[in-house]
C-alpha cells in the first residue's frame, strides 16, 4: 500500500474520449473520486464539447498536454487503450508519478483493470490500496552524419528508426557496445523495452519478454539479409543504429507520437533509461495470465504441475 502526503489530494485524468461509453466511464470515475474529496483535473481534448456536454467533466479544471498538467498531483489516471497510455506515460515520466491504466480500448496490454473493475479500481484509489512496480525505459540520443547531437528522447515500448522512403530501403549498420553487428538494407529497426515487446516489436517478428527481465530487444522490420533475426542483449549495453549517407532520409519514433526527423548518415543510441515509469499494480495476477487474456491464447488441456494436481484432487 503507497503512503501519501498529508494535505488535499489531486488526480489528474487522461481519458480517450473517442466513445460516448469512455466520456461514461471517465465521469463516474471523476465522479467517485471527487466523493472522496480528492480533486481532478483532466487533460483538455481536441474536441472540448466532449467535456462540455458532461455535468461532472464540464465542472472540471482542463490542462493541455504540459508538464503543468502533472505539477502537484499524486497520480495519473489513464482511461483509454495503449495509445492514450503512452500519452499520459509521457508526461508520468517527465514528473516521476505513478500511472495507472484502466483499458477502454482493444487489447489494452498496458492497462492494468478493465472498464469493468472502474468502480473497484477508484476505491483502490481513494484507499491508496494499490502498489508501484518501475517499468524499464529507454534514453535515445541522435547525432547526424558528422556525429554533432541532433536530438535526445525517452520511450516506454520503443524507439522505430523507420524509413521515409518507401520506393527503397534504409541501408543501416547494427552496432552493440561499440562493435559492428551487420549492414544490411530494412524497412527499419526496432529497439524495445521488455514492455514494449508484446507491441510494435512483437507484429515485427520480436519475442515477447517477460517484464521482469532488464534487457534490450533489437527488431530488424523487413530487412534483406541472412543475419537478421532479432537480439536480446544486455540491459547495460548500448545498441546503435548507423544509417549510410547515401541511403534515404529516415525518422526516429518514440513510443509511436515523438518523431524525430533524420537525415542521412544519422546514428542513433539507445541505452537503458536513467529513470522508469512508475507503474501502478493493483492485484498479484503473474504476466503469464496477462499474456493469454489478452492473447486468447489457448490453453485448453493444461493439467497443472504435479503438485498442485496432489493437492486438489486432496
Amino acid at each position: 500500500m503507497t503512503s501519501g502526503s498529508p494535505g488535499s489530494r489531486e488526480i489528474l485524468l487522461v481519458p480517450h474520449m473517442g466513445r460516448r461509453s469512455n466520456a461514461l466511464a471517465a465521469s463516474r470515475a471523476a465522479e467517485i473520486l471527487l466523493a472522496a474529496g480528492i480533486g481532478v483535473r483532466v487533460v483538455e481534448h481536441r474536441d472540448p464539447s466532449q467535456f462540455d456536454d458532461d455535468p461532472v467533466l464540464g465542472g472540471l479544471e482542463r490542462f493541455p498536454h504540459t508538464p503543468a498538467a502533472a505539477e502537484g498531483v499524486e497520480l495519473i489516471l489513464v482511461l483509454g487503450g495503449d495509445g492514450t497510455f503512452l500519452r499520459a506515460a509521457d508526461l508520468a515520466h517527465d514528473a516521476d508519478l505513478p500511472v495507472l491504466g484502466i483499458n477502454l480500448g482493444h487489447v489494452g496490454f498496458l492497462a492494468e483493470w478493465e472498464a469493468a473493475s472502474l468502480e473497484e479500481a477508484m476505491r483502490r484509489v481513494v484507499e491508496r490500496d494499490y502498489r508501484v512496480e518501475d517499468r524499464m525505459t529507454l534514453d535515445v540520443s541522435i547525432s547526424n552524419s558528422e556525429l554533432d547531437f541532433h536530438a535526445s528522447g525517452w520511450a516506454l515500448n520503443e524507439v522505430s528508426i523507420e524509413n521515409l522512403n518507401r520506393r527503397g530501403v534504409l541501408d543501416a549498420t547494427l552496432e552493440v557496445d561499440g562493435r559492428p553487428v551487420s549492414s544490411f538494407g530494412c524497412d527499419g529497426i526496432l529497439v524495445s523495452s521488455p514492455t514494449g515487446s508484446t507491441a510494435y516489436a512483437f507484429s515485427a517478428g520480436g519475442p515477447v519478454l517477460w517484464p521482469e527481465l532488464d534487457a534490450l530487444l533489437v527488431v530488424p522490420n523487413n530487412a534483406h539479409a541472412l543475419f537478421t533475426k532479432p537480439l536480446v542483449v544486455s540491459p547495460s549495453s548500448v545498441v546503435a543504429i548507423e544509417s549510410t549517407t547515401t541511403t534515404a532520409p529516415t525518422l526516429a519514433v518514440m513510443d509511436g507520437f515523438r518523431p524525430v526527423a533524420m537525415p542521412p548518415g544519422s546514428r542513433v543510441e539507445v541505452v537503458r533509461g536513467s529513470r522508469p515509469v512508475r507503474w501502478v499494480r493493483l492485484d498479484d495476477k503473474p504476466f503469464t495470465d496477462r499474456l493469454v487474456t489478452k492473447l486468447r491464447l489457448p490453453v485448453s488441456g493444461w493439467r497443472g504441475p504435479a503438485g498442485e494436481q496432489g493437492e486438489e484432487k486432496a
